[in-house]
């Protein structure tokens, strides 16, 4: 039996897309309606790695997902950036002043509204998955829609593009990470970035410490994140992401660190995406 590999979405989704360039072309799928099936999905084993959106250069940071992976202990194996380009689709022969809605995911929504502010007369409605809605579209037959969704997706269901292209910022981009249950964590080879959580002590000026041990010690910090820590008002996690040349010298850093806050928890070693 094929391993599969978790998505959300369906066949023509990002998500997809991200699994193909990944693990290749053939790769088998679990086609998850959402992101909490998608880590069911890993925790039952239906499927051994697992691919989730964690943030986006236009619409930012998808905070849930954080959750998600930390609360399940899933582990980050691996990253992928892919350039997002949004594309609206309808059935053959459909234009532009009969669509009454577009239906999509929200971040794909929030990524195109500048477009929409030359229609109002389009009602833009918030839905599960880019190429689900494509799906829809395409075997019911539903005029006075439109998806936001890949070229790919518009190519599996056989609906037209309209418009290619639309999102806000031609450079837009989404980082997705690669995912695995702790109890089949892989070790992965060459790798050179590390996803941590830190729950801070309360004492002035602890995340500056924090942040000057990272300096001191050349570790080169790509993202900080905070989200709120459940049941405790005003407590937040640190979800920090950083850059090291030598496994041994951030584990070095780690030991230290774990002197200084509450609580340091590692999500994941891996490479690089970017490289």
């Amino acid at each position: 039996m094929e391993e599969k590999i978790a998505i959300q979405g369906i066949k023509g989704s990002f998500h997809h897309q991200v699994a193909g360039e990944y693990f290749g072309q053939d790769v088998q799928v679990d086609e998850c309606r959402t992101f909490k099936d998608v880590v069911d999905s890993l925790l039952t084993n239906r499927s051994v790695s697992g691919v989730m959106a964690i943030e986006n250069s236009t619409a930012g940071t998808i905070l849930p997902n954080y959750a998600l992976i930390d609360d399940n202990d899933l582990q980050i194996k691996g990253e992928h950036y892919i350039p997002i380009f949004m594309n609206l689709m309808v059935l053959p022969g459909q234009k532009i002043s009969d669509i009454k809605k577009v239906c999509s995911h929200p971040m794909a929504l929030l990524q195109c509204h500048n477009f929409f502010k030359d229609y109002p007369h389009i009602e833009l409605i918030e839905d599960t998955d880019t190429a689900d809605v494509a799906r829809r579209i395409s075997e019911e037959k539903l005029k006075g829609v439109a998806a936001l969704a890949s070229k790919t997706a518009a190519q599996i269901y056989h609906l037209d593009i309209l418009n290619e292209g639309i999102q806000n910022m031609k450079s837009n981009s989404t980082r997705f990470l690669v995912l695995s249950s702790k109890n089949s964590v892989p070790v992965v080879t060459g790798s050179n970035k590390a996803s941590l959580k830190i729950i801070l002590e309360n004492k002035k000026g602890s995340l500056v410490s924090v942040l000057n041990i990272l300096r001191d010690f050349d570790l080169d910090m790509t993202k900080i994140q905070s989200v709120p820590v459940v049941d405790v008002p005003w407590k937040y996690a640190f979800f920090i992401d950083v850059l090291f040349q030598e496994e041994e010298e951030l584990h070095k850093v780690l030991g230290i660190l774990g002197e200084l806050t509450e609580e340091i928890k590692i999500l994941g070693i891996y490479k690089n995406g970017l490289l």
